[in-house]
């Protein structure tokens, strides 16, 4: 009798363990098996969340067709930990194996909705919402608005959704500390009570990536901690001969490189002229020093600069000064700073506008008076059509 019972329980278990392999080799097949997904769609993972909560809501989301198995297929993998928060595109028909690639190590973040605020040198901004569509290279233009404008209902309704979970701050070139400020005050997303405008110079343009309810005043630090890295890599590795005793000084000349020109090509040819003019002990007599005088770097003068104004003594006329203003004028961005302390080798000491964006630039009194007779011409050409 008991060689019958142990006869029958050999079998027993022969069968159950066929039948088990037979349940794994079936779940690991629906693993890596292609997916349900006719098209692509965003999935994400929230911040925390456990390997249970993602499996259920990539069920639910279409993307997989059993929680246990990807869950079990996970844990089996030993990545359970390597969960990742963030919003990701799942292609169509990814399989199990694939979508936790993606989630885990292997698939970079995206955000289905994007909003880009651009700062404006009158210390505004600009909010573009645009929409990434799966499958799609292209963003979708959803709004474009300032916060003096009516708010688009669109914008409205994905923030209280709270669909809109990543923002960029884009900081052009040459703005002041001033406007920056101001353009970041008005950024529905931002908090924390800015109470001192930084050091003029000292804030690195550049695109900034951070999610809703992130405090204005670690975004200033970020970019304060940018600009002094930038400043002194590229004081470090300045060229001889410089008329500059100080990397202060570099970022001062920097600024007015900045706001002298928008043409990259020119920038290192501006900073030569005005390190030949340091040099030889000239006047630098650039208009944008003048300006910030008047304005201190609030807002935009609207205005030309009166006759008055080139002869009045103040810290910031370069008609009326030696050398360089107390600080920069403006927040210059990396090549301009590079542009400082590694300008082209030139004779010239002159350049006015050339009527194309550019300049032209002179060694002599006499050629720069021919240029400026050229750009006054197409000037009075353009008032009359």
């Amino acid at each position: 009798m008991w060689k019958s019972v142990a006869a029958n329980g050999m079998s027993f278990l022969i069968v159950a363990l066929i039948a088990l392999a037979g349940v794994i080799g079936w779940g690991q097949h629906q693993f890596e098996a292609e997916g349900p997904l006719d098209q692509p769609v965003f999935y994400e993972v929230p911040r925390g969340a456990s390997l249970s909560e993602v499996s259920a809501g990539l069920e639910e989301a279409g993307a997989i067709t059993n929680a246990m198995i990807f869950r079990l297929g996970t844990e089996y993998a030993d990545r359970a930990g390597d969960l990742r928060f963030g919003n990701y595109e799942i292609p169509a028909g990814a399989s199990m194996a694939e979508i936790l690639d993606i989630v885990t190590t292997g698939g970079p973040s995206t955000f289905r909705y994007l909003a880009t605020y651009v700062l404006r040198i009158d210390g505004t901004g600009e909010l573009r919402l645009r929409e990434r569509v799966p499958g799609e290279e292209a963003l979708r233009e959803l709004a474009d608005f300032s916060y003096d404008d009516e708010i688009p209902a669109i914008y409205r309704e994905l923030v209280e959704s709270d669909s809109i979970n990543f923002y960029r701050v884009a900081i052009p070139e040459g703005l002041t500390s001033w406007q920056i400020v101001e353009g970041l005050n008005r950024a529905d997303f931002l908090t924390g009570e800015v109470t001192e405008i930084p050091p003029e110079g000292m804030l690195a343009p550049d695109t900034y990536e951070m999610r809703r309810g992130a405090d204005r005043n670690e975004l200033l630090a970020q970019m304060q901690e940018a600009q002094a890295a930038i400043l002194a890599e590229a004081w470090e590795n300045r060229v001889d001969g410089l008329p500059l005793a100080s990397p202060e000084e570099a970022l001062i000349l920097a600024s007015i490189i900045e706001k002298e020109t928008g043409v990259p090509e020119e920038r290192r040819q501006v900073a030569s002229v005005f390190v030949n003019r340091l040099n030889r002990g000239m006047r630098l007599q650039t208009d944008p020093t003048v300006i910030y005088g008047i304005t201190n770097g609030q807002g935009v003068l609207g205005r030309g600069i009166r006759a008055s104004e080139l002869r009045a003594e103040t810290p910031y006329n370069t008609y009326v000064i030696d050398g360089l203003p107390p600080t920069p004028i403006a927040n210059p961005g990396r090549a301009a700073i590079e542009a400082a302390l590694d300008p082209d080798e030139t004779p010239y000491v002159f350049f006015v506008a050339d009527g194309t964006g550019g300049h032209a630039f002179a060694e002599t009194l006499a050629e720069h008076n021919e240029n400026v007779a050229r750009w006054r011409q197409i000037e009075a050409e353009r008032a009359n059509q």
